[in-house]
């Protein structure tokens, strides 16, 4: 099994949490970058492809990406609502190397959409809607009682008549604007829109799905993991090169991926103190904490090839939010042959390690060009991040000096 991870071509190029909810008001100006056109090529970067290795094309496979990679976090959701075509749209036209296309859950009739959560009270506008006032439900979701609407008690017909809106609100009021303007992407939608910009761009576009609560809804009789392996079969998108990256919280359901598909894969690893839910369903007592210790890693790395860490396990916080010193993770990681795409770097001062943030209100942005730097030092292969235009910058910076 060690063999099969090298073999999908999964290395680094040098030695995925809840989401807080504030208030406020006063927004930054934006901390944009040109654009040009559908090209999707950022001013200011050239030569930074050449000097990180390559520009990601098929044949390369996941060695071909840039070092460190910028991942567009559910799009460009610093500025669309989260997990819609314009979100992904614009993550690509500001230049993300990767776009995070897919949180997948289940329809009741079993296509695979594009939602943060089943529960789409907080993301789409189906409260507004009347006619499924009687859907909402209090569901146990991963342990947790949830109150709200599930996409696994609506068909795909009934989802496609709702549409996104922003899911923060009070720390991107800004967003609102988009509110409205598209619907849920099935993950079929989004495949075929991968091979459409790929064809439009001339270059490869890469995308970042995410499986979300296998257990669970394998329990409801709607395993995620085969859905996925028969879409990814049908584009030609299964093999070992292929431009789909596999993720999720859940170790066992990576190991069931990879019996599936020879995609790239990686594990979703959160707090040090978690426990996976599928770990909790099946009684092993493992912590994320035993994942991340040397053992633990070299086990991953016999059915992944990556992990996404919360930053957290990166640069630990102290009470105060601050950051204190880097763990062995990296370096650990890379020892047992895994690369490392962490998550999620946003611009706004709530999301940020107290030492970078300016000011108090909820929607400004803080000093993010000194959290990049201080992530970007311990090593990590990439990052994922709302805004992708800033991680570009930051990333200049960075590999240029």
């Amino acid at each position: 099994m060690a063999a099969q991870g090298s073999e999908r071509g999964f290395g680094h190029g040098s030695e995925r949490g809840s989401d807080e909810r504030a208030g406020g008001t006063g927004r930054r100006a934006l901390l944009g970058a040109a654009v040009l056109g559908a090209g999707g090529a950022v001013l200011g970067l050239s030569g930074t492809a050449s000097a990180a290795g390559g520009r990601g094309g098929q044949g390369a496979g996941v060695k071909g990406l840039p070092v460190p990679t910028i991942v567009g976090h559910r799009g460009a959701s610093g500025y669309r609502p989260e997990h819609t075509l314009g979100s992904y749209q614009l993550a690509l036209d500001l230049g993300a190397h990767i776009v995070e296309a897919g949180d997948l859950v289940p329809t009741k009739d079993g296509h695979l959409v594009c939602r943060h959560e089943p529960e789409i009270g907080s993301t789409t506008d189906v409260a507004a809607h009347p006619e499924f006032a009687d859907r909402k439900r209090t569901k146990l979701l991963d342990g947790v009682s949830t109150t709200g609407w599930f996409t696994e008690d609506f068909t795909l017909a009934e989802l496609k008549t709702l549409r996104a809106t922003e899911r923060i609100p009070a720390n991107r009021p800004h967003n609102t604007l988009y509110d409205g303007r598209w619907e849920i992407p099935t993950f079929e939608e989004v495949l075929r829109w991968q091979d459409e910009q790929t064809r439009k761009r001339g270059k490869q576009v890469w995308i970042y799905p995410e499986l979300k609560h296998p257990t669970y809804f394998r329990g409801l009789g709607l395993p995620t993991e085969e859905r996925l392996a028969r879409l990814l079969r049908k584009y030609g998108k299964d093999k070992k090169n292929s431009p789909v990256i596999v993720q999720s919280f859940e170790p066992t359901s990576i190991q069931r991926m990879n019996r599936l598909v020879a995609n790239p894969l990686a594990v979703l690893l959160s707090g040090a103190g978690s426990r996976p839910w599928d770990f909790v369903a099946s009684g092993d007592p493992r912590t994320v904490a035993d994942l991340i210790t040397p053992t633990g890693l070299k086990e991953i790395a016999t059915y992944a090839q990556g992990i996404g860490p919360d930053l957290s396990l990166i640069i630990p916080r102290d009470a105060a939010g601050r950051l204190t010193e880097p763990t062995t993770l990296v370096r650990d990681a890379h020892r047992a042959g895994l690369i490392l795409h962490p998550y999620t770097l946003r611009n706004e001062n709530p999301f940020l390690p107290a030492d970078f943030r300016q000011g108090t209100d909820a929607d400004a942005y803080g000093d993010v060009f000194g959290a990049y730097r201080a992530y970007f030092a311990t090593g990590i292969d990439g990052i994922f991040t709302d805004q992708p235009d800033t991680g570009l910058l930051a990333r200049e910076e960075f590999v240029n000096g």
